[in-house]
């Protein structure tokens, strides 16, 4: 479970960062690796989110 965390973890600063660079310098890392709405980029865009909900998720068995 520990290292399902850490992976997580490690994927949702990855969104943030690109969500970052979107907002400060209009580049969508992920579309410029693997093309503009690919079945690539949809997948490492789904990955991420699920990673989110799973830290979330994480998160809040930590704190009750």
């Amino acid at each position: 479970m520990r290292t399902l965390q850490i992976i997580s973890y490690i994927l949702v600063l990855i969104g943030a960062l690109n969500w970052g660079l979107v907002g400060l310098m209009d580049i969508d890392l992920v579309a410029l690796v693997f093309g503009q709405m690919t079945i690539a980029a949809r997948f490492i865009y789904t990955i991420i989110a699920i990673s989110a909900i799973l830290s979330l998720i994480t998160s809040y068995r930590e704190i009750f």
